[in-house]
C-alpha cells in the first residue's frame, strides 16, 4: 500500500484552496482583541466570542475609508474572505469592510467622527450659506422608491408648481449607500443647474441611517458648491450630514418647505405691493394736478386784465409819491441856498466897504491892519466903496483910543 505523505506546504496549500473555494465573502461578528495598526497602514487583530477566536487582517487600501479607529473590546461586524496564511498555517479573515455592531458601538463611531470633522471646521456656522429665496431648480438626492421622495415632490409641487425638480437616485441604506449619496451630491455640483439640494431619506433605525454618518457623505456635502438641506429621518434623528449641511430639516417634507416659497403668497404679496405703490404715488400726483389747475385759472384773460390794472394803479400812486417828495426836497434846497447867499454877501469886502469902511494898502499892495507898521510920511492908498485915495501919513497913533479893538473892548 502506497502512502501519500504531504509536505507541510502541500497540505497547507490544499487546505487554503479548500477554504477559499468553500466560503464566499461573509460577515463575522465578534469582539476585537490584539489590535495592531502597523506602520505600513495594515491592521491586524482577532475577532473573538466566548469560546473561539479568528485572526483577521485589514489591509490599508480597504481601511482608509474607516470613519472610526477600531479598539480592543469593540464589538464589530467584519466582511471578508476566509484564507490561510501559509507561513504560520493559520486561517484568517481578510477583511474588506468593518462596521460597529450594536447601537453602542455605532454611537461611539458617530461621536468620534463628529469630533474629528468639527475640529477640521466642517460644521462651522460661518461657512454655511443662505438658501436662495426664489430657486428655479431643486435637486434631490434620495431613494427613488421611498416615501421621502414622494413627500418632497408633493410639497414642492404644491408650494411652487413652476419649480424644476431633478432627482439623482441613490441607495440610502446598506452597503455602498454612502458612496452613491456622495457621488450624487458631487454630480449636482459638477452639473451646476440646481439652486439648492435636498439630501435625505425617511425614518429608520440607527443602522438604517448610518450612510448619512459616513465621512464620504459629509465631505461631499462640505465640498458642494450648491447649498444643501439635510433631511434624514425624523426630528429626533441627528446625523453627521445634518451638521455639515447648510440647513437641517427635521423631515423631508420640511426640507421641501424650506427650499421653495409659496408661489400663491408671493403673488398676493406682489399685488399688495402694487397697490401700496399706487397709493403712495397718488398723493403727490393729486397735489401737482391741483397746482396746475390754480396756474391755469391764474392765466385766464380776465384775471390777467385785473392784475394789469392793479399794477397800473400801484405805478401811478408810486409816481405821485415820488413827485411830492421831489418838490419837498427842492424847496428845502432853495431855502438852504438863500441862507448861503446871505452869509456870502455879508462876507464880501465890497459890502463891507459899502457900509463906510475903507482899506489902506502900502505902495507894495500890503494891507495895513496895524498903525504901528507904518511911519509918518509914508504914502498909502486908501480903497473906498467907490474909488480910492492916495494919502500920506501925517501922524501915527498905534495905541490910540480911536481903534476898532478899543471900541470892541
Amino acid at each position: 500500500m502506497d502512502l501519500h505523505v504531504y509536505s507541510v506546504s502541500e497540505l497547507t496549500r490544499e487546505v487554503k484552496e479548500l477554504i477559499e473555494g468553500s466560503f464566499p465573502p461573509l460577515w463575522v461578528e465578534g469582539e476585537i482583541s490584539n489590535f495592531v495598526h502597523h506602520g505600513s497602514g495594515h491592521m491586524y487583530f482577532s475577532l473573538k466570542d466566548s469560546s473561539a477566536a479568528l485572526r483577521a487582517v485589514f489591509f490599508r487600501q480597504y481601511n482608509q475609508a474607516l470613519t472610526f479607529r477600531p479598539e480592543n473590546g469593540m464589538k464589530m461586524m467584519a466582511r471578508g474572505l476566509l484564507s490561510v496564511y501559509e507561513p504560520s498555517g493559520q486561517y484568517q479573515l481578510m477583511v474588506s469592510e468593518l462596521r460597529p455592531a450594536g447601537v453602542g458601538a455605532l454611537q461611539l463611531a458617530f461621536e468620534r467622527l463628529k469630533a474629528r470633522l468639527a475640529a477640521e471646521g466642517l460644521f462651522d456656522e460661518a461657512r454655511k450659506r443662505p438658501l436662495p429665496q426664489f430657486p428655479a431648480c431643486v435637486g434631490i438626492v434620495t431613494s427613488p422608491t421611498g416615501a421621502a421622495v414622494r413627500d418632497i415632490i408633493s410639497v414642492l409641487e404644491r408650494r411652487c408648481p413652476s419649480v424644476r425638480i431633478v432627482l439623482a437616485p441613490a441607495r440610502v441604506q446598506g452597503e455602498g449607500a454612502a458612496a452613491e449619496i456622495a457621488a450624487a451630491v458631487r454630480a449636482f455640483g459638477r452639473w451646476g443647474g440646481a439652486d439648492v439640494l435636498i439630501v435625505g431619506r425617511g425614518g429608520g433605525s440607527a443602522e438604517d441611517l448610518w450612510a448619512f454618518n459616513e465621512e464620504a457623505v459629509a465631505r461631499a456635502i462640505f465640498d458642494s458648491p450648491v447649498p444643501v438641506i439635510s433631511a434624514v429621518g425624523h426630528q429626533t434623528d441627528f446625523t453627521i450630514a445634518d451638521f455639515v449641511a447648510d440647513l437641517r430639516a427635521p423631515t423631508p417634507s420640511a426640507a421641501a418647505e424650506y427650499a421653495v416659497p409659496v408661489a400663491a403668497e408671493l403673488e398676493a404679496g406682489l399685488v399688495a405691493l402694487g397697490r401700496r405703490l399706487v397709493r403712495a404715488g397718488s398723493g403727490p400726483l393729486s397735489d401737482a394736478h391741483q397746482r396746475l389747475d390754480e396756474l391755469e385759472r391764474a392765466l385766464a384773460p380776465q384775471r390777467l386784465r385785473a392784475a394789469l390794472r392793479a399794477c397800473r394803479d400801484r405805478h401811478a400812486a408810486l409816481a405821485l409819491r415820488l413827485q411830492r417828495a421831489a418838490r419837498h426836497s427842492l424847496d428845502l434846497a432853495r431855502v438852504r441856498w438863500s441862507g448861503f447867499q446871505e452869509r456870502l454877501s455879508a462876507l464880501n469886502p465890497a459890502a463891507v466897504l459899502g457900509r463906510g469902511y475903507a482899506m489902506a494898502r502900502t505902495p507894495e499892495g500890503r494891507i495895513v491892519r496895524d498903525a504901528a507898521t507904518v511911519e509918518v510920511g509914508q504914502r498909502l492908498s486908501v480903497l473906498l466903496a467907490r474909488g480910492s485915495l492916495d494919502c500920506r501919513v501925517e501922524g501915527v497913533n498905534p495905541a490910540g483910543e480911536d481903534t476898532l479893538a478899543s471900541k470892541a473892548g
